[in-house]
């Protein structure tokens, strides 16, 4: 049976606790606290070490602190099994920031969001030891889970969710701070038009459609280029590279299926929001 150590029990290592329990998994929690208390079917262990022993898989899920990650991976590089992958739920810090001076080739990031017994998304980011043979154990371990592991190729701080999240929150806040909206106006109208678009189809896919029978193409070459300049980290002005991108990655397909399975996943998510 698989056995999977969980390092740090805030309300991550609890939901990825939780998470483990409901697929069976063997788990054991170690966490300083003295009123620890994990969901059932999990262990408590009294170390680190403890934790590890035997273990096939490690998620740490300690503070965003560099100079503590550093400290916890030497010491799990040392302790857990030579097989086991060693994995950080590190929100913004690249593992290969906390992994100088040690073997980093089985440590990597698998970032979920908040709570990833509910949201599907692992954001997996191997850092310059990681092995290839660690990012494809990776996946198979998030995919036996039920989740949906991305891997992205380049470290940057903060990886995508979190980097897409602080610039629409950065916006947010701006604009509700220049009057423009309140709060509750704001969230109305995530709500009720880039949240389920984004929710089914996403910000790329979501815009090839928005292009008409042109798709991206048409919409970066027309329509994109009002936009620019109105927030920070804007693309370039020749939108090409990112428009090629675009149709490798969606012009192939038929746009009148895309359309109709947006329009359909959108109705569904509005529906449940209307029923909840």
């Amino acid at each position: 049976m698989t056995t999977v150590a969980v390092i740090g029990a805030g309300v991550i290592g609890l939901s990825w606790t939780r998470l483990f329990v409901e697929h069976g998994l063997t788990v054991r929690v170690f966490d300083p606290r003295q009123d620890l208390d994990v969901p059932e079917g999990a262990g408590i262990a009294r170390t680190v070490a403890e934790a590890v022993e035997g273990a096939d898989f490690v998620q740490e899920n300690g503070p965003e602190d560099l100079e503590f990650k550093k400290t916890l991976f030497a010491e799990l590089v040392e302790t857990a099994p030579e097989h086991a992958l060693l994995l950080s739920s590190s929100s913004a810090i690249p593992s290969t920031a906390f992994t100088k001076g040690v073997d980093g080739s089985r440590v990597l990031i698998g970032h979920p969001f908040n709570p990833p017994h509910v949201l599907p998304l692992v954001e997996v980011v191997p850092g310059e030891q990681t092995t290839e043979e660690s990012v494809t154990c990776a996946v198979a371990f998030y995919r036996s889970l039920g989740r949906k592991p991305v891997v992205e190729r380049k470290e940057i701080p903060g990886f995508v969710g979190n980097r897409l999240q602080a610039a629409l929150s950065r916006e947010a806040a701006y604009l509700v701070e220049q009057g423009v909206v309140s709060p509750e106006e704001l969230d109305a109208v995530v709500t009720g038009s880039l949240g389920p678009r984004w929710a089914t189809v996403g910000p790329f896919l979501g815009a090839h459609l928005g292009g008409g029978p042109g798709g991206y193409r048409h919409l970066a070459r027309h329509i994109g280029t009002s936009m620019r300049g109105l927030t920070p980290g804007t693309p370039s002005e020749d939108p090409e590279r990112l428009i090629k991108a675009v149709e490798d990655a969606y012009g192939s397909s038929a746009r009148s299926a895309l359309a109709e399975s947006r329009d359909r996943r959108q109705l569904a998510v509005l529906t449940a929001v209307e029923e909840n």
